[in-house]
């Protein structure tokens, strides 16, 4: 059940971040467990340091990806070229 794989991500320790992938194409990163919030039928993940949030059915969640270390300074090094 995703709702247990997603619990499972947020509670390893060390956390690791963690993308939510939906089955339209979206993607929404969880850089810490603190932003989501899991509820029976959907997840609640908000945006860090904004009042940006998004709701998502488990039915629509697609995929879990690992968020590397390496992916998130490489484009971090994209956006300031």
């Amino acid at each position: 059940m995703i709702s247990t794989d997603i619990k499972v991500r947020l509670l390893r320790q060390p956390f690791e971040p963690v993308r939510i992938c939906s089955n339209i194409g979206n993607a929404y990163e969880v850089i810490a467990p603190y932003l989501v919030a899991l509820m029976k039928s959907k997840v609640f993940i908000a945006s860090p340091n904004s009042d940006h949030w998004v709701e998502l059915s488990y039915l629509h969640i697609a995929s879990l990806e690992a968020i590397s270390v390496a992916t998130k300074v490489k484009a971090k090094r994209s956006r300031n070229s």
